[in-house]
């Protein structure tokens, strides 16, 4: 591809997975996002809570400063916490939403255009479709919350599809399942949208191209990352998100390739987004032993060059 990346969309990284160790908001929150906010290779970068008032108020300055986009990583709270927005336990989900609302909160504190979560366990056939309506039931009503905090601009909440057989073991699950929860949901809230991961598209079970057109009438953010899933006994199996190319793993440069290529096809890089443009962040989690730096800088060049052989 002879254009830029930046006339397509914006690359972004998740942060707490780049540096595992800032995960429950705390630690060396400042010090790592400083990294991610003076590379300008990134345009946009994915937070999570942050649990001191004083360290958001710095974090939020020096987003500003970068100029930075913003997506709020709801999920770590919501698995950390093991809160589950589609519980047939109505105290339980309850307790699920208002964590998702103060994670709304954080996100505005910090100019988030788009808030990222995940259901709770797929809880089997039986009762997979009732608890779908509850996980509908939960959406709606922390759309209804990001609306009414809404000032200047209004927040996004986008559900993630994970894994419901491998690792997370996730309600939602496959992309059709979310873009009927996404159609539901957008019956009443505008506010919502799908966000899909390279690195779950093999632990789903689908196709690339299918999980993209599946998903692209509602797709609003992509990340893309790597999985392990052939081999139990391989220090990154599951849902681990490790580097690009790691020997055992599904992900490199070609299946980035792919990825964006059929992104190109369905028009998602065209699409109206809650953010500035189209964000595409890597997800991405260096192993024990393992630096964050030479991950990201794998990460880097895994997606360069698949840009290249377009």
């Amino acid at each position: 591809m002879q254009e830029p990346m930046s006339a397509y969309f914006h690359v972004g990284i998740i942060h707490p997975m780049a540096y595992p160790e800032v995960v429950k908001g705390e630690g060396p929150v400042l010090e790592t996002l400083r990294k991610i906010c003076e590379d300008e290779f990134f345009q946009a970068v994915e937070v999570t809570r942050i649990n001191d008032p004083k360290v958001r108020a710095e974090a939020r300055a020096m987003l500003e400063q970068s100029g930075m986009e913003v997506i709020f990583a709801g999920q770590p709270p919501l698995l950390g916490g093991k809160f589950n927005i589609n519980s047939p336990n109505e105290a339980a989900r309850k307790e699920a939403v208002a964590q998702c609302k103060a994670s709304v909160d954080q996100a505005y504190e910090l100019g988030a255009d788009i808030m990222a979560l995940l259901s709770g366990p797929d809880p089997g056939k039986e009762k997979r479709e009732k608890e779908t309506e509850l996980l509908v039931d939960s959406l709606k009503q922390i759309c209804a919350y990001a609306q009414e905090k809404a000032a200047d601009k209004m927040l996004a909440i986008s559900l993630e599809t994970f894994d419901y057989e491998i690792d997370k073991k996730c309600l939602i699950g496959p992309t059709a399942r979310a873009g009927k929860v996404a159609e539901a949901v957008k019956e009443d809230y505008s506010n919502f949208g799908i966000t899909i991961d390279l690195s779950h598209q093999p632990l789903l079970g689908e196709t690339i191209s299918e999980m993209v057109m599946t998903a692209i009438d509602h797709l609003i953010h992509l990340h893309i990352g790597n999985c392990v899933v052939k081999d139990k006994a391989h220090p990154a199996y599951g849902d681990l998100h490790p580097r690009f190319g790691i020997a055992g793993g599904e992900n490199g440069v070609e299946q980035v390739r792919q990825f964006l290529e059929a992104c190109i096809y369905a028009g998602f890089f065209k699409k109206n987004c809650p953010t500035a443009m189209p964000v595409v962040s890597f997800e991405v989690k260096p192993l024990p032993g393992e630096s964050s730096e030479l991950i990201i800088a794998n990460a880097k060049r895994t997606l360069i060059e698949a840009w290249a052989k377009l």
